[in-house]
């Protein structure tokens, strides 16, 4: 049996932790459909048998959004304004205005469960990486969205912080959950982040809640759901 008996949309599914996404739900025999800027991107990362889970298209646009929207009974979502790029979409039109656009159409198309990544730090206005389009700021505006619209009575949320992402194998470390964005740095692997955005669509615990996820020691793991209790 399917831990989760349903279609997810992954929004931004050929980005580095978006792969891993799919990966994992793989893993989980879960179903899944892409929204993506990428078609070709997207068939280049995932094979032609991706073809007929695909929408392109970008959150700018809430008629793409709708698209994508209408395959979905849950929403991961996994973009990210690149500050690095100066051609890019600033912070503002993605960390925040994006996620707003879609948590806002996710809702009106009838997916109960949103889990959004985030990062570490969001509150924290001080910090340096908001010198750079106040990225973590506009995260938090997105973060705030989210919270609104899903935490209401038969829709839940799930949004994760992750520490600075690195590439590694899945299950190979304990983690570190934290609440109240008290942990101060650390790293965490993208594929450990992509399964507790899958293992949040189907556990209670994880519902309505807002954590940090840095690892810790290397330390081979059977599942990571425990760390959703601790």
């Amino acid at each position: 049996m399917k831990p989760f008996n349903g279609t997810v949309l992954v929004v931004g599914g050929t980005g580095r932790t978006g792969v891993w996404i799919v990966k994992r739900l793989q893993q989980h025999s879960i179903d899944y459909h892409l929204f993506v800027r990428s078609g070709q991107k997207a068939l280049e990362l995932f094979g032609p048998e991706v073809i007929d889970k695909l929408t392109i298209g970008s959150l700018e646009h809430a008629d793409e959004i709708m698209a994508a929207i209408s395959h979905a009974d849950a929403v991961i979502c996994t973009v990210g304004g690149n500050v690095t790029d100066p051609e890019a979409l600033p912070p503002s039109a993605i960390d925040r205005d994006g996620v707003k656009r879609l948590a806002l159409h996710a809702k009106k198309g009838g997916v109960k469960h949103f889990v959004l990544i985030s990062s570490l730090a969001v509150t924290k206005p001080e910090h340096p990486m908001n010198k750079y389009g106040k990225v973590l700021m506009m995260k938090l505006e997105g973060e705030n969205e989210v919270r609104g619209l899903f935490g209401e009575p038969g829709y839940s949320y799930t949004i994760i912080r992750p520490g600075g992402l690195i590439d590694g194998p899945p299950l190979q470390h304990a983690l570190i959950f934290d609440t109240g964005d008290k942990i101060a740095t650390g790293v965490v692997d993208r594929s450990d982040v992509a399964e507790i955005a899958v293992l949040a669509l189907f556990t209670p615990e994880a519902h309505n809640l807002t954590f940090e996820l840095i690892q810790s020691v290397e330390a081979q793991q059977t599942s990571l759901a425990h760390y959703f209790t601790l």
